[in-house]
Parts: C-alpha cells; sequence; structure tokens
C-alpha cells in the first residue's frame, strides 16, 4: 500500500463519515491479552510471504515495471496464495514468494478479480522445504466496529512489520486512487488509523485469533488511514478455485468464477441525501421495514458505461429500490444475485425523481469485457478497452485502447490511454479491425491514424503514422492470457504471406522478400520512465552525475517571432530515457516530427558522422542540385539568406548579419552520456530565429554557405534539477563539402547503399582529443611566452587564440600521452589556432607519400614546451552497427560520448549497457545502464562475441551471476533469473548492402 495512492485518495469527507461511529454497531470490548496476539502472530507470521512481482508489459491499467508487495497462505495443501489485484497485475507478471526464513519459491497468477481489488497466485507446497508454517483461516464475519487488529506484511520494504489499529468503520466508500487507473467500486471497504505504506499491499488483517478479517489494500498518507477489502467476495472466489484444483485430474486449467455485471456503478447514500433525490416516504418506510435493523440509506446509481446493458435504461441518480422483487440496500447482496444470474434478465425497481420505474436489464458475463489479450506492435501495447478503464474514460467497452504507445506511435504523438478510431482512413472498433489494417501496410508507409482522448473526448486527432522501416522490433505479435500456465501465450499476429514488400524512401519497393512479420523474432520495448501505481511498493533507477553544462546563452539579441502559432514539438531519441508527448498533436506536428527525425544526429554519432549526416539528409532533400561555396570563409558583417522550413513546413527565406564566423561550441556532459558537438566552430547571427527553424544558409549569389544546424545540450539546475535546451547555430560548409566530395568520387572504406546507390564511404582521421580554446590574453598567466604569443597571432590575428585540451577519447591513440590543460601550439612545426588547423594535418597524413599515421605535437604543458607524437585513429562514421538485447538491457560497443568521459574498465569495455526496459529482468534485479558486463558466470567478456556466447549457453528460469564495473569505476556483482519468455536474447545488426537493421534470435524458448 503505496504512498502515490494513498496520497491521490480521496480528501473529502461528507456528514455522513462524521457520523459513522453514532449509527454503527456499538464497541465490543477486546478480551485479547498480549499472550493471546503473540500466539496467533506466532501462527501467522511463518504464513505470511513477500510477493517479488514485474509486469513485464503495460496492461489495462498499470505501467510494466516491478514492485514488492505481501500476501499470505489461505490453502496450505493446494497452494494458494492470496493479495490484491494490482499486485497480481491484469496483464502479464513474473513474481517469486519470499517466506520468513527466506525461502524462495516461484509462483503463478491464478485469478484476479476484474471489479475488486482481490487476486490469487499459486506455488508448489512441495518446494518449500525449511519451514514449518499454517495457512491462515478467512474470518469476514468477525469484522466489526471496534476489534483491535494487526496488519502483518512486507511495509515499508521492512520483511516483516507488524501494525496495530482498531477498525472504525465497515462502510467506507472504495478509496478513489486516480482517474486513468485503477480503482476498486460496488463495495464497501473498511477502515482503520494503521498507517500503512508501500509493500504491504496484500498484507492480512487477523483479530486475536489468528484470522484473517480484511485484506489490505490502499491508504490516505495525510491521515494516516488505512484501508481493507471486506472477504465476502474473495471467500466464494476462493472456494470456486479450490473445486477448480480438486476436478483436475492431470494438468491444471483455468479455473471459472462466475461474475456477472451491469456495467454501471453504484455508491450508498444516506436516506437524508436519498430524500433530497426524491425518494417518496412510503417507499423510505418499506425498505427501513426490509432492511436489516441500521441500515442507513441506499444504493444509488452514480454512473452507467455507455453501449452497456444498463444503459438507455438507467440514469445518474437513480435509486435502487427492488431487484427481482427482493429489496436490495447493500453491495454484497446486489453483487451475488448479478453474479449468480449471468446470462439472465434481472428487473430492477427504481425510483428517479419520485417517479417509480421498473426496468429490465441482462446481466453480462463479467470475464467477457475483461481483456484477455493484446497487440504488440513496434513496441506499443494495444488491447481492448477494460470495464475500469471504460467505466473512468466513459467510453463504450471493446475499443482500440493504446495501454503503452512504444516507439511507433509515440513518434506520431498518440499518447498513452488513447483510443484509436481510424487506422489508413479505415474504421476501428476492436483490435481485429486494428490488426486487419496493419496486415495490409508495408514496411517505411506512412499514414493517417486518427484517435481519442479522455482529456479531450470531444475532438478526434489525427496523425501520420510510419510503419517501422528497420527491424528494431519483432512484427506484431498477440499476447493470449493462459491461467491454466500463468503465462502469457504469443503468436505472430499477422501472417507472413499477406504482407506487402517494404517500401523505400522514393516510394519503390525496398526487398521483394522482406515482410512485416519473421516467424523467428521476438519484440523490444521502448518504455518511458514510469513506475507502478498502486499501493505496492516500485524499484527505482537512478542515473549517474553528469557535467553542468558551460555553453553560455547569448545575451540582447534581436528575437523574432515564429509564422506557427502551433504548439512545441516534442522531440525523442531511441536511447533516450525520459520522453513527452503532447495529447494534442496536430498533423502538421506529426510531419515535422518526422522532417527532424531525419535530420536530427544520432545520440552515438561519430566525428566523421557529424560531418556525413547532415550533407546526406541535406542533398537527398533537395529537388534542385545546389551550389556550394567554401571560399571566400564568411567574416563578421556579412550579409547572409536563411532558407529552410518553418514549423509548420513552409518554405522561408530570412536575411540576417554574420556576428561570429568562428564562434567555438563548448557543451557540457550531460547525466547520461549522448552525442555532443565537440571541436567545431559556429557560425552565429545577430537574430534569433529560435529552436523550431533550420534550413541553409546563402549568400547573395544563392550558393550555400553553411547548415542551420540544431544541437542539444543539458541545463543544470542544481545537483537533482535540469533540462534539455535546444538551440541551432550555422555548421560551415567547408566541414562537409571536404567528406562529401570523398563519397562522390569514391572512399577507401566500407560501401554503404545511398539512395539505391551503393557508395563506399571515406575513412575519416581524426585526433580524439576533445579541446577548447582560450584566449592568448589568458593563456600569458599559464606560462605561454611572449615569442608564441606573437607567433599565434601572426598565424591567426582574428581568432587570437590557442587550443588546450579538455581530454582524450578513452581507448584512442593519444590516451595517456596528452593530458588536461596541455596547449597544443603547433602540429608537424606549423602554429595552430583552430580545430581546422588539427583535422587539415589529420588529412595530410592520408594524402602524404609515407604511411605515417602520428602527428607531431608541439605542446606546453605547466609552463614546460615539450615535443610529442601522437597516433590518430580512423572511423568509417557508421557509428554503432550492432547491440544485443539480454533480459531487458540493451548492450553494444562503447558510443564516442561514453569514451570522451575519459574511462574504460580494464577488464573489457565491449559490453556497455546503454539502457534498460521496465519489466524486464535487468530492472527486476538492478542491471541499469552506464556500466559494463565484464563477466557472465566467471566467463569474461570482453567483446560482444564474448558476450553472445556466453549468454547462448544459459537455459530460461537460470540465474546468473555477473559481474560489472560502473562509469564511476566502481565493480559490482548482482544476480539475475533469466525470463526468454517475455525476454528473449537478439540482437541487431545494420546491413551496409541495404541500409537496414536486421534482427537475428540469439536465444528463445522453443
Amino acid at each position: 500500500m503505496g504512498d502515490p495512492l494513498g496520497s491521490e485518495a480521496s480528501m473529502a469527507t461528507s456528514l455522513k463519515s462524521d457520523l459513522c461511529l453514532e449509527i454503527d454497531p456499538p464497541l465490543t470490548e477486546t478480551v485479547a491479552t498480549a499472550e493471546d496476539w503473540r500466539r496467533a502472530l506466532g501462527k501467522v507470521v511463518p504464513a505470511v510471504v513477500v510477493l517479488r512481482t514485474t509486469a513485464c508489459r503495460a496492461f489495462d491499467t498499470e505501467s510494466a515495471g516491478s514492485s514488492y508487495a505481501t500476501g499470505f497462505i489461505v490453502d496450505k495443501q493446494r497452494g494458494i496464495i492470496l493479495t490484491n489485484r494490482h499486485v497480481v497485475k491484469p496483464g502479464p507478471v513474473v513474481a517469486e514468494a519470499m517466506f520468513v526464513n527466506r525461502e524462495e519459491i516461484p509462483i503463478y497468477p491464478v485469478y484476479r478479480d476484474p471489479v475488486h481489488d482481490f487476486g490469487f497466485f499459486s506455488y508448489d507446497p512441495s518446494a518449500v522445504q525449511f519451514l514449518s508454517y499454517e495457512e491462515i483461516p478467512l474470518a469476514p464475519e468477525a469484522a466489526s466496529v471496534g476489534l483491535e487488529i494487526r496488519v502483518v506484511g512486507n511495509d515499508s520494504g521492512e520483511k516483516v512489520s507488524i501494525l496495530a489499529g482498531t477498525l472504525a468503520r465497515l462502510d467506507r466508500d472504495a478509496p478513489h486512487y486516480k482517474k486513468d487507473g485503477y480503482n476498486d467500486f460496488n463495495t464497501f471497504y473498511m477502515q482503520a488509523a494503521s498507517g500503512t505504506k508501500g509493500g504491504s499491499s496484500g498484507s492480512p488483517v487477523i483479530d486475536w485469533q489468528g484470522r484473517a478479517v480484511a485484506l489490505n489494500a490502499g491508504s490516505k498518507s495525510s491521515s494516516a488511514s488505512a484501508f481493507f477489502l471486506p472477504l465476502q467476495r474473495v471467500v466464494r472466489a476462493l472456494s470456486f478455485l479450490q473445486k477448480s484444483i480438486d476436478s483436475c485430474t492431470d494438468k491444471p486449467k483455468a479455473v471459472h468464477i462466475p461474475r456477472g455485471t451491469l456495467q454501471m456503478t453504484f455508491i450508498h447514500k444516506g436516506f437524508d441525501e436519498i430524500r433530497r433525490l426524491g425518494l417518496r416516504t412510503e417507499t423510505e418506510q418499506v425498505v427501513r421495514h426490509a432492511s436489516p435493523p441500521g441500515e442507513t440509506g441506499m444504493l444509488v446509481v452514480d454512473s452507467v458505461v455507455p453501449n452497456g446493458p444498463a444503459d438507455k435504461h438507467l440514469e445518474p441518480g437513480d435509486v435502487l429500490i427492488r431487484v427481482n422483487g427482493t429489496v436490495l440496500t447493500q453491495f454484497l447482496n446486489l453483487e451475488n444475485l448479478i453474479d449468480d444470474g449471468v446470462g439472465q434478465i434481472v428487473e430492477l425497481k427504481i425510483e428517479r425523481g419520485g417517479q417509480p420505474i421498473t426496468v429490465s436489464v441482462s446481466v453480462q458475463d463479467l470475464h467477457s469485457i475483461t481483456p484477455d489479450h493484446f497487440l504488440e506492435v513496434s513496441g506499443a501495447v494495444i488491447h481492448p478497452l477494460s470495464y475500469q478503464q471504460a467505466r473512468n474514460f466513459r467510453f463504450p467497452c471493446g475499443l482500440a485502447y493504446v495501454a503503452d504507445p512504444g516507439y511507433m506511435l509515440f513518434r506520431a504523438g498518440v499518447p498513452r490511454h488513447a483510443i484509436i478510431k481510424k487506422v489508413a482512413n479505415e474504421d476501428i472498433s476492436c483490435l481485429a479491425d486494428l490488426i486487419s489494417v496493419l496486415s495490409k501496410l508495408s514496411r517505411g508507409a506512412r499514414v493517417p491514424l486518427e484517435y481519442m482522448s479522455h482529456t479531450d473526448r470531444h475532438r478526434k486527432k489525427s496523425v501520420l503514422v510510419t510503419i517501422d522501416r528497420h527491424e528494431w522490433y519483432a512484427p506484431p505479435q498477440l499476447y493470449t492470457r493462459n491461467d491454466s500456465s500463468g503465462l502469457w501465450d504469443v503468436k505472430p499476429a499477422i501472417e507472413p504471406a499477406v504482407v506487402p514488400p517494404s517500401i523505400g524512401n522514393n516510394g519503390l519497393p525496398i526487398c521483394q522478400n522482406t515482410t512485416l512479420c519473421h516467424p523467428d523474432t521476438e519484440p523490444m520495448h521502448e518504455v518511458d520512465v514510469r513506475g507502478v501505481t498502486d499501493t505496492a511498493a516500485t524499484m527505482e533507477a537512478s542515473s549517474g552525475d553528469g557535467s553542468q553544462n558551460d555553453f553560455g546563452s547569448e545575451a540582447k539579441k534581436q528575437r523574432m517571432e515564429d509564422d506557427s502559432s502551433d504548439g512545441t514539438v516534442a522531440n525523442g531519441s531511441l536511447y533516450g530515457s525520459e520522453l513527452k508527448s503532447d495529447d494534442a498533436m496536430t498533423t502538421d506536428n506529426s510531419v515535422l516530427r518526422d522532417y527532424e527525425s531525419a535530420t536530427a544526429l544520432s545520440a552515438n554519432a561519430s566525428l566523421a558522422e557529424r560531418a556525413i549526416e547532415p550533407a546526406l539528409v541535406m542533398f537527398e532533400n533537395m529537388l534542385v542540385l545546389a551550389t556550394i561555396s567554401t571560399k571566400p570563409a564568411l567574416q563578421r558583417g556579412d550579409s547572409v539568406y536563411l532558407v529552410g522550413l518553418s514549423r509548420n513546413l513552409q518554405a522561408t527565406s530570412r536575411k540576417s548579419i554574420v556576428t561570429n564566423p568562428c564562434a567555438a561550441l563548448n557543451i557540457g556532459s550531460a547525466d547520461s552520456p549522448r552525442y555532443r558537438a565537440t571541436n567545431m566552430e559556429v557560425i552565429e547571427l545577430d537574430t534569433d530565429f529560435g529552436s523550431s527553424f533550420s534550413g541553409a544558409l546563402t549568400d547573395e549569389q544563392g550558393r550555400i554557405r553553411a547548415i542551420w544546424g540544431s544541437f542539444s545540450t543539458q541545463v543544470k539546475y542544481s545537483s537533482t534539477s535540469s533540462e534539455d535546451h535546444q538551440f541551432v547555430r550555422g555548421i560551415p560548409i567547408y566541414a562537409i563539402s571536404q567528406v562529401l566530395e570523398k563519397i562522390i568520387i569514391g572512399g577507401n572504406g566500407p560501401a554503404l547503399l545511398i539512395n539505391g546507390v551503393k557508395r563506399p564511404m571515406p575513412l575519416v582521421r581524426i585526433l580524439e582529443v576533445e579541446l577548447y580554446p582560450t584566449l592568448l590574453s589568458k593563456a600569458r598567466s599559464f606560462g605561454l611566452s611572449d615569442e608564441w604569443i606573437q607567433i599565434l597571432v601572426k598565424k591567426d590575428p582574428v581568432r587570437r587564440q590557442v587550443l588546450r585540451v579538455k581530454g582524450c577519447l578513452a581507448g584512442s591513440n593519444a590516451e595517456n600521452l596528452l593530458e588536461q590543460g596541455d596547449m597544443v601550439l603547433a602540429v608537424n612545426k606549423m602554429p595552430v589556432t583552430c580545430y581546422n588547423d588539427i583535422e587539415a594535418a589529420c588529412r595530410t597524413l592520408d594524402t602524404g607519400s609515407h604511411s605515417d599515421e602520428n602527428l607531431n605535437l608541439t605542446i606546453l604543458r605547466q609552463g614546460r614546451e615539450m615535443e610529442l607524437v601522437v597516433g590518430t585513429d580512423k572511423r568509417d562514421g557508421n557509428g554503432t552497427t550492432r547491440v544485443i538485447n539480454w533480459c531487458g538491457c540493451v548492450v553494444q560497443d562503447p558510443h564516442p560520448a561514453v569514451r570522451a568521459l575519459g574511462f574504460l574498465p580494464e577488464e573489457g569495455h565491449g559490453v556497455y549497457v546503454t539502457r534498460w526496459c521496465h519489466g524486464s529482468p535487468a530492472h527486476r534485479y538492478g542491471l541499469y545502464a552506464l556500466q559494463w558486463i565484464v563477466e557472465v558466470n566467471g566467463k569474461k567478456t570482453p567483446d560482444l562475441n564474448a558476450f553472445a556466447d556466453a549468454t547462448k549457453e544459459l537455459e530460461h528460469g537460470q540465474f546468473v551471476r555477473i559481474r560489472t564495473v560502473h562509469l564511476n569505476g566502481k565493480p559490482r556483482v548482482l544476480t539475475l533469473k533469466q525470463d526468454l519468455h517475455y525476454w528473449p536474447t537478439w540482437e541487431l545488426r545494420f546491413n551496409p548492402e541495404t541500409a537496414l537493421w536486421r534482427r537475428n534470435i540469439l536465444k528463445a524458448l522453443k
């Protein structure tokens, strides 16, 4: 019972709440002694278990994640554990139970109630070998006002915690936790001032005889109140479950517990309120006479689900008088009648504004509107809208509901909790319709999608969705719940033969053999940072600290407003850990997302990629061949024209003046390593065009002089608070043209498919050292001689600066040779004052007749001039070309942003954890990002090949011992349990022949 639920509980109290102690049955004197409680607790504590659950996928009201809670044994012989519904989860779950003696056993869900907050796990009783325990009997009839109780459970993660309290109410309204999450209804709750907190969900509420009188469920942190679920419906469900288990002779089968519904919510109101609703006096007399002594109110209709059995028959405010001729004023009696009457017609007599009305309503099977399957496509989880969410959102049950938008839908701006209405201009009324439409689409197709949101239910929104062109995700998979095994069975949602070929950027098929469905693939999940939102305590992960941003903001610039009135467009990256989407995204904004994603630099881009990618994107999308001009270089005061696209994709041209043609970028490291521009000079203008206007800078003759590119930096406000800041600057065209010429002529590197043509990519030689400029006036204070100052001023009278070393990339040829703070004065006896001088010296090594790969540097270190021979490195610009997903964590070679931090573990640095997925074993056992896996079960893993070989030997359900080294250098050993059912091991490889990523299964269940 966690704080997130407690903090969202309703704070309002009614007059009935103030009078509850006067109208409840009289207090009964407690005769239990301390010895009685000791004996009772001695029997109860061994039967209480700590539950560690992992929701493998977002589903219905729950997000993917890992949490801990409490349960207790209610049937030792059959192996049945009782706990809360939000612990059992409505979707896929993997769980273990730990007893008080630290024995841990696997458990499997067998039932979760569609409405009320209880569910059952099953376990093998023979698996408990070293503990003697007894089951806890259920005694719902023993609950009474004034009864002393004890709540025994895993409160605040303390394994065994015993909290005392006294039952104060038996007729409290069901607590309201969230507007868009799970809420119990059509039942009373009990209340006591027990002050339970996170981890105690599912704890037994016991009396002095060791009997469970209620089930702990929720809390209100502001008043230290705890909310307990009555056990009458639990006893009924347990009876059906026991009979089902006894009837199984060979193998387990799914249990069927009859549950009926009218798809409506009742609330219990006092007679004083009901009179104001129009209840007639003679009716009140009949009800009071037919009801048990002490009855204080009646049931009133609170809400009706659209298109449900009661829709058009009942309305909010209707007062229930009789059901099938019997006066009913309690939830329990009403539910007994409805559950026993599934498929039958019930006659309801109500009063509406004082007018008696009789209606006949069909009782629907509650399980028929409870989703037991979901579609997973490009990381998105879509399933029929459940009764819970239909009640929350006032939509009909069964619509296509987005439990998690994943990658494809998030990129288009479709939020969580959306209802999909149309795809490719075809109506979507259920999940089967959506699967049918997807089966007709091909990879790379861009189709319109129409959806609705409960936050803006009166307007439909339209976006463009791009069907995933690569194989980052598995083809559409359909998961179906199997209560006999406790797992969700998976099968392809679309047959491979019916899928059209993939579509490329030019509208032509990429490969006639490429289909949307591959039988040998499994899904990958792209998850934003969310936690489990119920009373179970969640497990959180924290990221490492990063350097504060060093980029200074400019002052007193002329501000030019953007022509568009649209809202801010959210930017996302595959490697981002926190992503936000705007519910009110328009079609124009979704198109802009596709454009921005095409022009954005990848998170692990190398120096060569920094030059190659903008050139390819820019020239690939131009209809008319543009003229590039690198000389003469732009000077301060030159007029330029910014030609590009505005936020609404309108071509725009604006004139501006160059204020600084050689401003050095200085972007600090972020909390999580990501691409940042280094060793780059940019062009600054006197007009701030905003961060959404991109394009090219041209001169009066229309020649391109620079690319107007976007950069990202992290602005830190404190040690725990920061935000991303986006700004745009001009990238000089010479940084692109040099590489572009090599691509056109033909480089000496690996070939890459570009617009259907294979072109050999150039190998770019670089000095893997991060540099920053220092003014000569300041360099003098660090020991730079007047002689060198004169030489550098003569070399470059404009910049008047010297380059200093900020750091070397780990694993580079320059590592351990240059130190932080070194001043680079000359390269091969030639003075250097800017980054371009260093790059020119590297290019000279490739064009020379000798094969020397070293540079002769003249540096100044701590006031002493030195000569060093420093090696260079070659990069092909492809960046990361292979990743492996194992147990839900994504591992790869460390990208340049990681190496730029200057550390690689000595034990091996080829298996870097770049991210983890919620609901995975990596999340469950704490294998988070920013660390290297150096050993698996004692086997060294210096690279991805060794890691793949080591993990192929691991079986499903096997515990694995791994050794890691964190980015801060701290070693660690942890264990995790491999789950190949929901999280198979697979890899992604970039294929330069097709310019696509290929997905291969390395280890999965057969």
